[in-house]
């Protein structure tokens, strides 16, 4: 290392004429306080001390600096980053001359890049460091720099794992920090990154250190021709003898549509086939329904047969697991006056297998509460725990009025739907007592406005008709048919209802599945079947009282479907995983390698009260078999209610164990999480980000065939320039340790010769 020293100045015109006319004073005053005292030599020294004192202030008024420059005897380093990563093993890149069906890969595109004979040329100018970078796990033990621009998205818990993914940004930082005598950086990719920090914040690291990139994008820009089973969306649990309904979505970068049959086989044997059409260059949307018939857990496999025209079949199929249980769902009817609606509800969920009914009569007729059989009781649920029994609650025309629920019972029933994950479903009627509810806690969970002038709501004549959203067409609850096709014929041709609510319109937040076929308001069309999640649970507010008609020619076909559907998506949740005290229930069902998971746990006292303010933890243990513990915050300590997050980072079976330490109680389930890596083939090239990089950094990006242009580019670049280190004499302590030390020595010995 050659180093070289000097002094500089920044002078200006005034500072100069400042310093010299102080100077040419101070000389002036000294001459002639000298000779005043007959050149008495103690005068002589302190006025001699005076204009060293001045003089050095001048001086430093000039602003000194002691500079000195650091040249490397070393040639300088060109760095070759070449990309390693599984996306470079796409099939995408055309040969000149050759049919694009026999496309190379990324890897094999940039092969040339890599070789040392490839930078020969400028070899006597620069000394060539050729490096690969491929995923992050490889580069795990590098040094931290990439921290010093970057904390990996915001995630406190990147540190604690390692996962196949590219970061573009650790090799650019990293190759800088370690060669000083940085000529310039080759970088060749796809542009594809998934982990780390942006590439373009190491960019701009690099731009003040004067390094420009050059950069060789590769692959092709639109996605290659392939049909991927994108999700299977399998729920925890079904019913024995129950048919489910399983979605999942298929994305098809084909250019054409396609007729398909997929398959689902479950592992004793069954096998479920269906025809569908997968849309051409867009996500399709099916179902398919299965009809469980054993007890015990169960793996079901959906796969999609491949097509001539795609590149890969490896993401053609999917599978994950599903217990198969009995069911005993406990519902609560109340009611005031016993309307048709009411009736055939009632008989619909006694009807249920796997329902266990309850009604609550408010009858302003009757001098006491009940009915004539068990399906009755004679008073709302004395204390919470006793109401906590209850999946559902069907509300119908009654409210606060004397007879009916008082405002505690209004906070229960919000609370249960809050904390619990109950379902709760508003069946207005004529009478309107509904209205009296605004005034209690259930207002917010009313998920439409209400008009408070038509209290009793809107008849007709002649029979009104449901019409469903885009929404409702979709949903598993509106679903009276097999078929899409079949299930809107179906509500065509329902028989219509000749009363119903005064709605205005659904409010923000909520689901509108059917609307009003022809009366409108200035909101649009009125909302007839809205629902909503409120906490952990969910809403439902029916509009009409006239489903019963639904009977009408066909029995129970699609009464007792409907209703019995709509019981089932409100339970299911909260009975993802139940012991006798304890209840677990988490979203998603299907979790995904880093993604979030929300844990919600409702705890009881061994009494059967609400655990508050309790010591709850989940003992998660994934495959590898170190478990991780999770810490519940309480949510709601009258309700029992404990919630905690967790972000898987395996693949594969969890173990779950929550525990309490008050009751003592465990309660054990697993969750399986679907693996999805980072580092995908056959995605498309960006070369946007490598352009972002070369442009940030004052480099260039080039096509492969111009190799030539690069080196030229390189060889009329001039030599880094030299390390500087600047030393600020105005502000040096030695400097002014001095200047003080001159002006105290002046000022004792004017005081020791008596001057002062």
């Amino acid at each position: 290392m050659n180093v070289t020293s000097s002094l500089t100045f920044a002078w200006t015109t005034w500072t100069a004429a400042i310093a010299i006319m102080a100077v040419a004073a101070t000389v002036t005053l000294g001459w002639i306080a000298c000779r005043r005292t007959r050149w008495r030599r103690s005068t002589i020294l302190l006025e001699t001390l005076r204009v060293l004192a001045v003089a050095l202030a001048a001086v430093l008024l000039g602003g000194p600096q002691w500079v000195q420059q650091y040249r490397p005897e070393s040639k300088p380093v060109v760095a070759v980053l070449w990309d390693d990563s599984a996306s470079m093993t796409t099939h995408d890149v055309a040969r000149s001359g050759v049919a694009a069906t026999s496309a190379t890969s990324r890897g094999e595109a940039i092969e040339r890049l890599t070789l040392p004979e490839t930078w020969s040329t400028i070899a006597d100018r620069a000394e060539i460091l050729i490096q690969p970078f491929a995923e992050a796990e490889q580069l795990a033990a590098s040094d931290n720099t990439v921290n010093e621009i970057s904390n990996r998205h915001g995630d406190p818990d990147a540190d604690d794992f390692n996962e196949a993914g590219t970061d573009l940004a650790s090799p650019l930082v990293n190759v800088a920090n370690k060669n000083k005598h940085l000529l310039g950086i080759i970088l060749a990719s796809d542009g594809d990154w998934n982990m780390g920090a942006a590439p373009v914040q190491a960019a701009s690291r690099l731009r003040l250190l004067g390094v420009p990139v050059f950069s060789f994008p590769v692959g092709s820009k639109t996605r290659l021709p392939d049909v991927e089973l994108l999700s299977f969306d399998v729920p925890t649990f079904a019913v024995s003898g129950k048919r489910v309904r399983i979605p999942f979505s298929i994305d098809s970068s084909l250019p054409r549509d396609h007729g398909v049959t997929v398959t689902m086989k479950s592992a004793s044997g069954d096998e479920v086939s269906k025809d569908i059409r997968i849309a051409a260059m867009g996500r399709t949307n099916e179902s398919i329904d299965w009809l469980p018939t054993e007890l015990g857990d169960e793996t079901l496999s959906l796969s999609i047969p491949r097509q001539a025209d795609e590149i890969r079949d490896d993401n053609n199929s999917s599978s994950a697991p599903i217990q198969i249980r009995q069911e005993r769902l406990r519902v609560l009817v109340i009611e005031s006056l016993p309307r048709w609606e009411y009736r055939y509800l009632r008989n619909a969920l006694s009807r249920d297998p796997g329902v266990e009914v309850s009604c609550l009569l408010f009858h302003p007729g009757l001098d006491k509460r009940g009915g004539g059989n068990s399906d009755y009781i004679k008073e709302f649920p004395a204390t919470k725990e006793e109401l906590a029994r209850y999946d559902v609650i069907f509300l119908g025309d009654v409210g606060t009025d004397e007879g009916q629920l008082t405002p505690e019972q209004c906070d229960w029933l919000a609370g249960l739907v809050r904390e619990q994950a109950s379902g709760l479903v508003f069946l207005p009627g004529w009478l309107g007592h509904q209205f009296s509810l605004l005034e209690t806690e259930l207002a917010d969970l009313i998920p439409v406005l209400l008009e408070e002038g038509q209290p009793g709501g809107w008849g007709s004549r002649t029979p009104q008709h449901f019409e469903l959203t885009q929404t409702g067409r979709r949903s598993l609850l509106t679903k009276l048919a097999d078929t899409q096709d079949e299930n809107l014929e179906v509500w065509e041709n329902l028989p219509g209802f000749q009363w119903y609510a005064p709605v205005l319109a659904a409010k923000p937040g909520t689901e509108t599945l059917a609307v009003h076929q022809e009366m409108s308001n200035q909101y649009g069309r009125l909302p007839l079947l809205v629902t909503r999640s409120v906490g952990a649970g969910k809403v439902l507010f029916m509009a009409t009282d006239g489903a019963w008609r639904w009977r009408k020619g066909v029995e129970d076909l699609y009464h007792y479907r409907f209703w019995g559907q709509v019981v089932r998506w409100m339970a299911y949740q909260r009975n993802m995983v139940q012991g006798e005290t304890m209840r677990l229930y988490y979203s998603p069902e299907q979790p995904q390698e880093r993604q979030t998971i929300t844990f919600n746990a409702n705890v009881m006292e061994t009494s059967g009260e609400p655990l508050s303010g309790g010591n709850v933890t989940l003992m998660i243990e994934p495959p590898s078999g170190a478990a991780t513990s999770v810490h519940f915050e309480a949510t709601g300590d009258a309700w029992g209610a404990f919630s905690g997050r967790f972000t898987p980072r395996q693949a594969g079976e969890h173990r779950l164990t929550l525990q309490c330490k008050e009751t003592g109680k465990t309660l054990e389930s697993k969750i399986v999480v679907q693996g999805v890596a980072l580092e995908q083939v056959g995605k498309p090239a960006r070369p946007d980000v490598l352009e972002e990089i070369s442009r940030v950094t004052r480099g260039q990006t080039l096509s492969l065939d111009r190799v030539d242009d690069c080196l030229q580019l390189l060889s009329a670049m001039p030599d880094p320039p030299p390390a500087i280190r600047r030393i600020p004499l105005w502000s040096h302590p030695l400097v002014v340790g001095s200047f003080i030390l001159l002006l105290g020595i002046f000022w004792v010995g004017r005081k020791g010769v008596g001057l002062i």
